[in-house]
């Protein structure tokens, strides 16, 4: 299986490039990518994906027996290089005026069960663009708008789940203009589908809620472009269907949700600031600390209402020769439900993701610094990830026996780009 996917990747570079015969290849093609290997310790048992380098938060406490041991405070290691990348730009080429060009990249992310398997080759982005005086579509799977803005930081989960982190298959449509010689400003319009990364529900995280919703999740984002700074603002509309039937009969269930943020970025000299507050109903889907629940019967039909959490995030960048320290600040605080949900002992009536049903708020320190040799990357970092958990009310927020738990990462990097 693995040789056929590496025969049909072959095939397909060689019809590309005959394809392109006519002309110089190397004027529209560009092949790019990294090995990156991390090495990983953690001081407590945690939510974390991709073999736990994708890192969200500290489980909370569990003991056993009768002398209260807290059973997830216990270390663990790690290194592994499925991370490394492989990506390929096509540019260059015209028609009518309109520039035309792709990308396709993938990584070695895939194929792992826990933390056992052999990492195979996964979709990251793979899109078509077509642009013209000032006006982009983009076709494909890409980075969702509102996971463009990523912080400045060498480890995996780029900011997660302090700020949202997705690629998804979507249409997208940029128009920026000049409106004088320091500034651009333009608006950003998509309609987003799901793939890998999916809202939670009563199947688990599945992409069928969205599938039987027939409704795009659709963005909508202003940008404001200089020199030196970036200032971003947009929203997106969600609706999802939980479930279609009940077991004897079609539903009309449905869950909306409302998610909005706000980005700015200014470079000066050799230092890098940047900034990131998002709003997000149900954030599950964007990586974040999310969920929703059941608030009411009606006729056979579920009514649910989403959590409500804000989340910032602050990065700040300095190269000083070969050296780059950088610091990353974060906090999440969960804002519960809209309305109360309801309980009842035979039947689930939450759904959510990394514990937001028992947690009260988040905070993340992570210091670190790059040593660049060339084309050579190394890097360490120490993150500090608190959690406070307690006992949930009807809203989904902890609010009695709060207790703060935490986990520290001492994480090292070594990475070779081409």
């Amino acid at each position: 299986m693995k040789n056929k996917h590496l025969l049909l990747i072959a095939v397909a570079f060689l019809l590309c490039g005959n394809a392109i015969a006519a002309d110089k290849w190397t004027d529209h093609i560009k092949f790019y990518g990294f090995v990156r290997t991390y090495f990983a310790f953690d001081t407590r048992e945690s939510h974390a994906g991709s073999d736990d380098f994708f890192y969200y938060l500290p489980k909370d406490i569990k003991t056993g027996g009768t002398d209260d041991v807290d059973l997830m405070e216990y270390p663990s290691f790690r290194f592994a290089a499925l991370t490394s990348r492989l990506g390929l730009d096509v540019k260059g080429f015209t028609f009518n005026g309109y520039q035309l060009g792709g990308k396709i990249e993938a990584d070695f992310n895939a194929g792992l069960t826990g933390n056992t398997g052999t990492a195979q080759f996964r979709l990251r982005q793979a899109y078509a663009s077509i642009a013209k005086e000032g006006r982009i579509w983009k076709i494909g799977q890409a980075w969702h708008p509102m996971a463009a803005d990523m912080p400045d930081i060498f480890s995996l989960e780029a900011g997660s789940p302090f700020g949202p982190f997705n690629r998804s298959p979507q249409v997208n449509f940029e128009w920026m203009t000049r409106t004088s010689d320091e500034w651009k400003m333009g608006l950003t319009a998509a309609a987003i589908w799901q793939m890998q990364y999916v809202s939670v529900g009563p199947e688990g995280s599945s992409a069928n809620y969205i599938k039987y919703g027939c409704t795009p999740e659709f963005y909508l984002g202003y940008n404001l472009v200089g020199e030196n700074s970036l200032v971003r603002i947009g929203a997106d509309v969600l609706s999802i269907k939980p479930r279609k039937d009940d077991g004897l009969k079609k539903v009309s269930d449905r869950l909306t949700t409302f998610n909005a943020f706000v980005f700015a970025k200014e470079k000066i000299g050799d230092l890098t600031l940047k900034a990131k507050l998002t709003y997000a109903q149900d954030g599950s889907h964007l990586n974040m600390v999310g969920g929703y629940g059941i608030y009411g019967y009606e006729n056979g039909n579920q009514y649910y209402t989403p959590t409500q959490t804000l989340s910032i995030w602050f990065t700040a960048s300095y190269k000083i020769g070969n050296w780059q320290p950088q610091l990353f600040i974060g906090h999440i605080e969960n804002m519960g439900t809209i309305e109360p949900v309801v309980s009842t002992p035979l039947a689930t009536t939450f759904w959510g993701k990394n514990q937001v049903d028992a947690l009260d708020c988040a905070t993340r320190i992570q210091p670190e610094v790059i040593y660049n040799l060339g084309k050579l990357q190394l890097g360490i970092e120490y993150m500090m990830t608190l959690a406070e958990y307690g006992k949930s009310n009807e809203y989904k927020v902890a609010d009695t026996n709060l207790h703060v738990v935490a986990n520290h990462r001492i994480q090292a990097m070594v990475k070779f780009n081409f």
